[in-house]
């Protein structure tokens, strides 16, 4: 993801994992802290915008991640999530991935809104895929002998079949960026921090001297 955002301008990273940190080094990003996100090694409004991509589901306290991003972001910056959706979906998958949780749109927003984020956009996503996913979820939740305690991507799916399956899950791009969508595998958040009242007075002095 470092790659493809600092196109945008400068980027950092944070992993808490000592080898995934020094794996990035590796590949020539040397801006990657290893911290945790309830606890990011950076001042007080640093960032224009904060990523978390399949991030908070990992993170017991994720009110405190929530509190920290609203911390480093400066007065309008911005708030990106994506985590996966609907507790019934939870399975072998999520206990191998380490999540603690998967949200609906609502629980979601309403933990932005705790950590006083103005919500702009919440929506669910992947949903071409979801009547499969769920589906298998709920196969090897009522049929034992279809459980499987072993990682979904514990090998890469064939090339075509990859392909195929990209291809599906890019569809969608476009009607994302124009609509919510009802239900999905995953929740797409976007959310603002809002100039505190003093930012804005601060703010309306500045031009009225300019003026």
């Amino acid at each position: 993801m470092l790659f493809h955002l600092r196109r945008h301008g400068r980027t950092f990273g944070v992993d808490m994992d000592y080898e995934a940190a020094g794996y990035c080094r590796e590949r020539g990003l040397t801006t990657i802290a290893q911290a945790s996100a309830a606890a990011l090694p950076y001042a007080a409004e640093t960032f224009d915008l904060v990523t978390m991509l399949d991030v908070l589901e990992h993170i017991p306290d994720d009110a405190g991640a929530l509190a920290e991003a609203m911390r480093v972001l400066r007065p309008g910056g911005l708030l990106m999530l994506a985590v996966p959706a609907y507790r019934f979906l939870w399975g072998a998958q999520d206990e191998v991935s380490r999540h603690v949780r998967r949200y609906t749109v609502p629980e979601l927003g309403a933990r932005m809104k705790a950590a006083n984020f103005a919500v702009r956009r919440l929506t669910y996503f992947n949903t071409a895929l979801f009547p499969p996913i769920a589906a298998l979820r709920l196969l090897r939740r009522f049929i034992p002998a279809t459980r499987s305690d072993e990682s979904d991507f514990h090998a890469p799916a064939p090339g075509p079949i990859n392909a195929l399956l990209a291809a599906i899950f890019g569809s969608e791009a476009a009607l994302v960026a124009r609509h919510d969508l009802p239900f999905g595998v995953s929740i797409l958040g976007l959310a603002e921090k809002r100039a505190s009242v003093a930012d804005a007075a601060r703010a309306k002095s500045l031009v009225s001297s300019a003026d």
